[in-house]
């Protein structure tokens, strides 16, 4: 028993960090606009 409770935990512990390595890497947010000296109304 505990050994299936040890499966699901260790399955969904390295899901996340999948998801959260894919999530950083690959699915990031591309600014068209750099809010710098011009005013672009960012704030």
């Amino acid at each position: 028993m505990n050994t299936i409770i040890q499966d699901i935990l260790v399955f969904s512990t390295v899901l996340l960090a999948v998801a959260f390595i894919v999530k950083k890497y690959f699915y990031k947010k591309k600014n068209k606009k750099a809010c710098g000296t011009d005013d672009c109304g960012c704030h």
